[in-house]
């Protein structure tokens, strides 16, 4: 094959790969009690499918084909509702047993890692093997979200009323017993002080530091990640927080309240509020488009997710995807 024809194979391949790639919005509602695929060229609803009881966070995996749900019931239930992307339907959920109100979500390494608030615990389940397989507790009272690396060597939790943040670390433990076996996996635990409240949080892009909004002070703590400890204290009158989240450059810090009609934006170098965007009558979850030009803001209060602009910071639309929504997540096919 001559250099020519192997530059137009190329290009007819990276063509294909384009047509076929697609990005899909996933909104959980948590009245109507289902999740919304939505289109972001359009934003149109192209498909609904049922959520489970009382869906509150939504994770996508790896490949966009399926979506793995949180059904909370306030510490009451104990299943992950599993969708199929594909062919958009609900699949059969994942019992977790004595694991109730699960919430936090995050897909890494092939795995659904997720809380498990009443139970004070973290896990991970493997959709390969259908189980999950592994289990930690965190002390902590009301473990709510999580965070999990990219080196699924370490993750972070926010502990709601224990007012802590909670650094899981894996470690190699004391050598094994018997010939031939090297040293036990561990996990070390650091469990740092935050205000009170603390829920919503993130990790910055590059990985250095660790933003929590503080509901019941309404301020937000700002973590070092290195050195697993509160840095500084923003009095940042955020009252009520639910989330916080970073834009893909790093530059600012977006925090939503639904104690109150705006969405504060942060400027993350000089600590300082940028804007107050009033959205509604409160806000709860919070979802960055991959390429950085728009912001999804669930306005559970008012049935609407609120889009933002990032390059003017202003809402320039609403969209319908159900009563109260909440959970937000990418569904990316490649």
């Amino acid at each position: 094959m001559s250099a020519m024809n192997v530059r137009i194979t190329l290009a007819v391949l990276a063509i294909c790969a384009a047509a076929n790639a697609e990005d899909i919005l996933l909104v959980l509602a948590k009245t109507d009690q289902t999740l919304s695929m939505v289109d972001p060229a359009t934003m149109k609803v192209i498909a609904r499918m049922p959520s489970g009881p009382d869906p509150h966070e939504v994770v996508a995996s790896a490949d966009g084909k399926f979506a793995y749900i949180s059904n909370y019931g306030g510490g009451a239930y104990n299943t992950i509702t599993v969708i199929d992307l594909v062919e958009r339907k609900a699949l059969s959920t994942v019992d977790l047993g004595a694991l109730r109100g699960p919430h936090g979500l995050m897909f890494a390494g092939g795995k659904v890692w997720f809380t498990a608030e009443a139970a004070k615990a973290v896990g991970s389940y493997d959709p390969a093997t259908k189980k999950v397989d592994w289990i930690l507790g965190t002390g902590q009272n009301r473990t709510h979200m999580i965070y999990v690396f990219d080196d699924l060597k370490r993750l972070v939790t926010s502990n709601i009323s224990s007012a802590s943040m909670t650094v899981i670390e894996k470690t190699s433990g004391a050598p094994g017993r018997g010939p031939g076996r090297g040293p036990r996996e561990d996990w070390d635990e650091t469990v740092i002080p935050v205000g009170r409240g603390a829920e919503g949080f993130d990790v910055s892009p590059n990985g250095k530091e660790l933003w929590a909004a503080n509901a019941g002070d309404g301020t937000i703590s700002i973590l070092s990640i290195a050195g697993k400890k509160v840095i500084e204290t923003l009095s940042a009158n955020v009252s009520g927080a639910n989330r916080l989240k970073f834009t893909p450059d790093g530059k600012l810090v977006f925090v939503s309240t639904l104690s109150g009609p705006d969405v504060t934006i942060f400027d993350t170098a000089t600590r300082k509020e940028v804007k107050r965007v009033p959205t509604g009558r409160g806000a709860a979850g919070i979802q960055m488009q991959p390429d950085g030009s728009r912001v999804f803001v669930a306005c559970t209060p008012n049935d609407y997710v609120a889009i933002f602009d990032l390059k003017t910071l202003q809402v320039t639309g609403h969209l319908d995807a159900g009563k109260q929504p909440d959970g937000m997540a990418w569904a990316s096919r490649r």
